[in-house]
Order: C-alpha cells, then structure tokens, then sequence
C-alpha cells in the first residue's frame, strides 16, 4: 500500500523502506512537495523523488540501489 504525503507538510516521514513495492520496483510513496526539507529528509534514507510536469510526485527506494562511494570512486583515463 502507498502512502499518501501531504504537500502543506513537509516534515511528514516516509515510511520504512522496506514498505516499497516489489512492482513497480521500489515505488513508497506519492505525493508531497520538493522542498529542500524534504528532499534531505529523502535523501538520506535512500529515498528519491521522480515526476513529470502534472503528474503527482513518485518517491522510490528500489532494492537493490546504487550507492557510490566518493572515496573509493576510481575514473580511468581513458576508454
């Protein structure tokens, strides 16, 4: 089940994680607003915001997620 987020609130918490769909892969919640509260908030649980012009916001937290780590990020020279 998807959790509703209220756009006037933007200290509202995401559900856990764990409670993302399996199909579509890692969907937790609609709604909200873009606010860099909310925003940071997502971003540190692994959460991320996806939308299109008039549609409502999708939150995703699919599993199993990339996670780069700067400092181990190596960049080759070349091809």
């Amino acid at each position: 089940m998807l959790t509703l987020l209220d756009p006037k609130q933007a200290n509202q918490a995401f559900p856990a994680v764990t409670l993302a769909l399996s199909e579509p892969d890692g969907l937790l919640a609609v709604g909200g607003c873009l606010s860099t509260r909310r925003i940071i908030n997502a971003y540190s649980q692994g959460i991320f915001p996806w939308y299109s012009n008039d549609d409502p916001i999708l939150w995703w937290s699919p599993d199993p997620r990339l996670v780069i780590f700067p400092e181990k990020l190596h960049i080759s020279k070349s091809l």
